[in-house]
């Protein structure tokens, strides 16, 4: 049997290698190397080890280089005639609402929740289910047809910039044309539950042994992970474990001072989550403090937009969503879409977003931790 542990360099996978060591357990932490990790995280991490005596953290990371000649062949074929043809408008159910039921609906309702491109119904503005549908339903406007010498220069473009770079996030965008989101948050699966498993833990299982996966996941993060087990069994030899399940924050951070180890130091700057920096889920003030603290986080990914803009079909990309700002984006996808710069501006407006907050613009004080650290 053979304990694989994921580990982050957060509080809750250093607790879990904390958790392992305090137990004697023979375990192999691996770390995933998305390249959109802090620095002081990246130290933090491959410090570790010898601070507790604890054994060496594998690193693994992405690799999709083989994967950008395929995209590279697929763009020169078929993007001219994609360009050129334009695509029509649409509706489409939304993305941050849940499908309605049946019931609500009469018989033109119903029709639309099978088929939700299909035109609306020709509704009274007064009609009650007017709002209902404009609710749950948004006009995707469609795009031009180009003309043969702006669709070829597109082309060109893109060709010329989808290249690997070695940073995994990075090249995982840009085959993709844009960032993960919410709903296709393709990047936690592929950078990094995808390189833990095929490089490390399916090696040990083709190798006939039974692996246990440590997973630091706590049940007072989300309803979804209150609803996890401690154990569960994947078959074919895989197990998950979540030995801190039922953990609270405080459980956490004391084992931390047994141990003697300060939490990873993004914690007392006023960071909720020290992996991707940012995450695409950053709040409003998580925002705010890496733009203030780290602003070359801030001009990294502006650059990463402009990067993936210049390889995706609609010429632009943004690392965060059109909803992230007020301005009616999900609505009126005419409207510009909130690139890097402009969500910062917007973390440093009061309730409302609209206008800027001047206690918000002053520095962060040096030690503004959400967990109390500072004590």
């Amino acid at each position: 049997m053979r304990h694989v542990l994921s580990y982050s360099g957060g509080k809750d996978s250093t607790a879990m290698y904390l958790l392992a060591t305090e137990r004697g357990i023979d375990f192999l932490p691996v770390f995933a190397d998305t390249g959109n990790e802090h620095e002081i995280t990246r130290k933090f991490v491959a410090s570790l080890p010898d601070k507790v005596g604890g054994p060496a953290i594998r690193w693994v990371k992405a690799d999709f280089s083989d994967q950008f000649e395929r995209k590279r062949r697929f763009i020169a074929e078929h993007w001219p005639q994609d360009l050129m043809a334009g695509t029509e408008g649409q509706w489409v159910l939304r993305a941050d609402v849940a499908v309605p039921t049946a019931e609500v609906w009469d018989a033109d309702c119903e029709a639309l929740i099978e088929a939700p491109t299909v035109e609306p119904p020709d509704w009274a503005p007064s009609d009650p289910y007017m709002s209902a549908f404009t609710a749950w339903f948004r006009w995707v406007p469609g795009k031009r047809p180009l003309s043969e010498r702006k669709a070829m220069e597109r082309v060109e473009r893109a060709l010329a910039q989808l290249h690997p770079t070695g940073i995994p996030f990075l090249d995982l965008c840009m085959l993709k044309g844009r960032f993960p989101s919410t709903r296709a948050r393709f990047c936690s699966e592929e950078l990094k539950h995808h390189p833990i498993f095929y490089q490390v833990q399916e090696p040990l299982l083709e190798a006939g042994h039974t692996v246990v996966s440590w997973q630091g996941v706590r049940a007072e993060e989300s309803p979804r992970r209150a609803a996890l087990s401690r154990l569960e069994r994947l078959g074919g030899g895989l197990v998950n474990w979540r030995p801190i399940l039922r953990w609270t924050v405080e459980d956490v951070f004391a084992i931390h001072r047994r141990h003697g180890i300060e939490p990873n130091p993004l914690y007392k700057m006023g960071c909720g989550r020290v992996g991707c920096m940012p995450c695409i889920h950053s709040r409003k003030e998580e925002i705010r403090n890496i733009a203030s603290r780290f602003p070359e986080h801030v001009e990294r990914i502006a650059e990463w937009e402009r990067l993936v803009g210049d390889v995706s079909k609609r010429g632009l990309s943004t690392f965060f969503a059109a909803n992230k700002t007020p301005g009616g984006h999900t609505r009126d996808f005419g409207l510009p879409m909130p690139n890097i710069h402009d969500v910062v501006d917007w973390s440093r407006t009061g309730r409302g977003g609209r206008q800027f907050d001047l206690a918000l613009l002053l520095d962060p004080p040096q030690c503004s931790s959400l967990y109390g650290l500072c004590e």
